[in-house]
């Protein structure tokens, strides 16, 4: 009975220091978040992981108080609670990891998101942060397994037989590490970003997470395309926003011979110059072909970024073929076919009469 009173007094004691602890914290934050306007947010997202982390440090210093070797729940209790603290130590690092990076992301990207520069270090921020937390989540259930001793006196012979376990993971993970490697070189070769317009297998799409193994691709029509990080580091892609996001665009038409190209760059001016999508830095109509009957036309035009690009494209082609319908509709596509009359052939056995 006299153990259990023990046992009671303590926990309560820790838990009492705890909740003052955490109280003192929120007081702090109330006080200083005032004048430092990072520190409330942060307090408030790190908080649930925060208080467990201090609630369990609380029950084990209960548990080492009160030390009974002999009692083997006792021990599991202990051990259980120590596992605990490292575990949600490592996940509480790994939430302050993740909120700071974010807010230098979130700071980053409140800016102009056409500079590559911005996005090439938001992508490599992005990269870390995921690096970061596989990296913390290995140590703490490392430290949790080495609170075993039987653990602690494998780990030796482990360290001793690294080179031959290194050979042999190699071998058997080629593919894993390759595209954990290929991650790593895409991130830090500034050779894709977030918020780039690729052409990937055919599919044209932005760039929406790199992650350590696999890019996943933005389609336009709402798919993704996930795409293994070898992919980008052993083959050839196409990308529009390698510099900066501004792109050419030509939208080609086959019309007739009888086309007025006088009047075609006239309206095609005109339409352009009172197009928002237009940035205004580049613009032609020229005849790049002539074959089949029919000549074709490119229509040349720039625009800020892809997708405003893509749009004024297929405004241009909508606006170009009424005009033509209304206003020259000889211009149109036609098919000629020439018909030539033929004479019989006269027979050989034929006399002429005289």
């Amino acid at each position: 009975m006299d153990v259990w009173l023990t046992i009671g007094s303590s926990a309560l004691v820790t838990l009492s220091i705890a909740v003052g602890v955490l109280f003192a914290i929120w007081l702090f934050v109330k006080i200083a978040g005032k004048r430092v306007d990072w520190l409330t947010p942060a307090y408030e997202d790190i908080r649930p992981r925060l208080r467990f982390f201090i609630l369990t440090f609380a029950l084990l210093m209960s548990t080492l108080v009160v030390n009974q070797p002999d009692d083997v729940w006792w021990v599991a209790l202990s051990q259980g609670l120590l596992i605990l603290l490292i575990l949600s130590g490592g996940f509480l690092i790994q939430e302050v990891v993740n909120y700071a990076v974010s807010r230098v992301i979130d700071r980053l990207e409140s800016g102009d998101q056409s500079d590559a520069e911005v996005r090439r270090m938001t992508t490599q921020l992005r990269f870390l942060r995921r690096l970061a937390n596989v990296i913390i989540a290995i140590l703490a259930i490392g430290f949790a397994l080495f609170t075993f001793p039987a653990v602690q006196g494998v780990g030796a012979g482990l360290l001793a037989s690294a080179g031959v376990l290194s050979v042999i993971g190699g071998l058997a993970a080629q593919s894993v590490l390759g595209n954990l490697f290929a991650g790593i070189q895409l991130a830090f070769s500034n050779a894709i970003r977030v918020g780039d317009v690729v052409v990937v297998e055919g599919e044209w799409g932005t760039i929406g997470e790199i992650t350590l193994s696999y890019v996943v691709v933005y389609i336009w029509d709402e798919r993704r395309l996930i795409v293994p990080s070898t992919h980008f580091t052993s083959k050839a892609f196409e990308t529009w926003t390698r510099k900066n996001s501004k792109v050419l665009g030509t939208v080609y038409m086959d019309v007739d011979w009888r086309v007025p190209l006088d009047a075609i760059r006239t309206e095609f001016d005109r339409f352009l110059k009172k197009n928002p999508l237009w940035d205004k830095r580049a613009s032609s109509v020229l005849i790049t072909d002539a074959r089949g009957g029919l000549v074709q036309i490119r229509f040349l035009i720039s625009a800020e970024d892809s997708n405003k690009q893509w749009d004024l494209r297929c405004e241009v082609r909508e606006h170009m073929v009424t005009w033509l319908q209304k206003n020259h509709p000889e211009a149109l596509p036609h098919s000629r076919v020439a018909l030539e009359e033929t004479k019989p052939a006269r027979s050989a056995g034929t006399k002429r009469s005289s």
